[in-house]
């Protein structure tokens, strides 16, 4: 699992994992949700963005041997077997300039050794336009199967959580959430899963600041919108079917 980085403030930022004040989704509600897991152990979230990528957070596979990862696609419960689930090992991996010390362009997209089979249970999410953001003020949904408190365990059943878009102790190069009027958010394990807004991806879920779900600072995503294209040039490119692995 990636270490969440020591800053010397508590203000900080730590690497987000899980869902804290959230609500259990109904099953396969999500069909582009993506657990990523090491020896059968889930400590990130992706989404499925064509039947052969998916779309995560960068520190979530630094320092990571990516052959040792897992993609799992169709899942629910991650207690129990699913016979939904489509499981992919990782062909190449795609960064954008992350800088792991101050966690910017926290944005990956990993090419699978396989394509999906589309079905009710796994699809392909929408990603927005170059340059179309979110404002101020919107209301999106974050999802994730991360702890349900800083030091409470990783949820089992995916989690979902209304939050609201914030400028507010946002730094430009992230989009930001807050729960207003209560202490809830993303946490540990809920890294690389999406901010879902209007029915796109507008964020990758990157890091919180004073602890999971503080009520004072947002926490804080990659905005996908100002790497759309570069993601759709990735998907698109002609030559990755003859890739060496």
């Amino acid at each position: 699992m990636p270490v969440a980085p020591h800053f010397q403030s508590n203000q900080g930022p730590a690497l987000a994992s899980e869902i804290v004040g959230g609500r259990s989704a109904r099953p396969h509600a999500w069909p582009f949700m993506v657990s990523l897991q090491r020896r059968g152990g889930h400590f990130c979230g992706a989404t499925l963005i064509a039947p052969n990528f998916v779309l995560s957070a960068a520190h979530c596979m630094n320092s990571v041997n990516f052959r040792s990862v897992q993609v799992v696609l169709g899942a629910h419960n991650l207690r129990r077997r699913e016979s939904t689930r489509q499981t992919f090992a990782i062909r190449r991996v795609f960064e954008n300039g992350f800088d792991p010390i101050d966690l910017l362009n926290d944005i990956v997209v990993l090419q699978l050794n396989g394509s999906a089979t589309i079905n009710r249970n796994v699809q392909v999410a929408r990603l927005p336009a170059q340059g179309s953001g979110v404002d101020n003020g919107a209301r999106c949904l974050a999802i994730g199967w991360g702890r349900l408190g800083t030091h409470r365990r990783l949820s089992r059943v995916l989690q979902q959580l209304n939050v609201t878009v914030v400028t507010s102790l946002c730094r430009g190069s992230n989009v930001c959430t807050l729960v207003r009027r209560r202490q809830a958010g993303i946490c540990f394990g809920d890294s690389g899963g999406p901010l879902i807004c209007g029915g796109l991806v507008q964020g990758v879920d990157s890091f919180v600041r004073g602890g999971c779900a503080s009520g004072f600072y947002p926490d804080a995503f990659a905005p996908v919108a100002q790497f759309s294209d570069w993601i759709k040039s990735i998907i698109h490119r002609r030559d990755l079917a003859d890739s060496p692995r």
